[in-house]
């Protein structure tokens, strides 16, 4: 299949969305659909309040009709609320071609944690009215499939994300020099990922931060006893997990948390809230603990059998993600045929 992907969320960016569509394009590519993908790299942009490493493309609606007018796609998928996916759904309910969209992230939570003037209802209204032309909703949990399927979305399929157990596994650690135990919490520095939660905990041992994102500098003189690092590259990144003795996730806003399952393949224990995410990677695995007492969770986690951890992680498998992926693309019927007498 010709498949087209378009996101606001794509490299640079180091965030779960580009983590997830960029490991689908890969594999897509190795198995020879040839893919298209249309991202703010191709675009001028704009930096996004109050989130400057997101970049927001200006007036899109053209060239992205003139790209995907090109590439001709057998199918279609939207993967982002932003710019580029409010053009290309546009061009799609223009034509009256299917598509598939994604709900990767609560949108509607991450606008409202920054404009808390803004009704939550308001926005779910605005959401759902994106979604509602496409042929199916790609949702990364059944905790979001259930959420949004109560407010009223249609179409709407559970789409479980994977993790590469060969990059996330249990070896070499940063060495940290800390008191343990170490808890730690490795993923984008963001006002939405509820990190004072977990930076407010009386714990043993250390607390650690892991990751770059725009509340970075303002934890850090919050809590400046608690040391804040930067990997680079996904070898480092295994490298600070397999320094930890527990993982903390102090999200409450999270649609899945890949995060949690690359800490698990490296074989570190999950504390977290019972929430959608946590419930869904966690579940009943015992590769972690859900409670609303954090600090409960944190040090129960420090029990738990790390090889537990990491044969949990080795069920979430990317063949199956995108193999689920193509069995919800909406393929684009073929133009009909002229008849003979037309076409002479």
């Amino acid at each position: 299949m010709r498949i087209s992907v378009v996101s606001d969320a794509w490299y640079p960016q180091p965030n779960g969305v580009v983590r997830v569509m960029g490991t689908v394009v890969e594999r897509l590519k190795a198995a020879g659909h040839p893919v298209q993908v249309i991202s703010p790299n191709l675009f001028n942009t704009m930096a996004c309040p109050t989130y400057p490493e997101i970049r927001l493309s200006l007036l899109p609606g053209r060239r992205v009709a003139a790209l995907l007018d090109e590439f001709q796609p057998d199918a279609i998928h939207i993967a982002t609320e932003g710019p580029l996916g409010a053009a290309a759904r546009r061009f799609c309910v223009k034509r009256g071609l299917p598509f598939t969209t994604a709900y990767h992230s609560k949108f509607p939570e991450y606008i409202h944690a920054r404009a808390p003037f803004l009704p939550l209802d308001l926005l779910y209204r605005w959401i759902r009215g994106f979604h509602a032309p496409s042929s199916r909703v790609m949702v990364p949990s059944h905790s979001v499939h259930d959420e949004l399927t109560a407010r009223g979305f249609a179409n709407v399929r559970p789409w479980s994300h994977g993790v590469d157990t060969e990059v996330f596994k249990p070896g070499p650690a940063m060495d940290l020099n800390l008191p343990r135990p170490v808890f730690m919490f490795l993923g984008r520095v963001t006002v939405e990922k509820n990190l004072p939660a977990f930076l407010d905990l009386d714990l043993p041992g250390s607390k650690v931060v892991v990751g770059s994102g725009p509340a970075r500098e303002s934890l850090m003189k919050r809590y400046p006893e608690t040391p804040f690092h930067i990997a680079n590259g996904d070898a480092e990144l295994a490298m600070y997990y397999n320094a930890a003795d527990a993982f903390v996730f102090p999200s409450l806003t999270d649609t899945f948390g890949l995060v949690m399952l690359e800490a698990l393949a490296c074989g570190v224990p999950v504390a977290a809230f019972p929430v959608t995410g946590p419930k869904d990677v966690i579940g009943a695995s015992r590769a972690g603990v859900l409670d609303t007492d954090l600090a409960k969770a944190a040090v129960a986690a420090l029990k738990i059998d790390r090889e537990a951890c990491r044969r949990h992680a080795l069920a979430f498998s990317w063949d199956a993600v995108v193999s689920e992926f193509l069995e919800y693309l909406e393929p684009i019927p073929a133009a009909p045929a002229l008849p003979a007498q037309a076409a002479q």
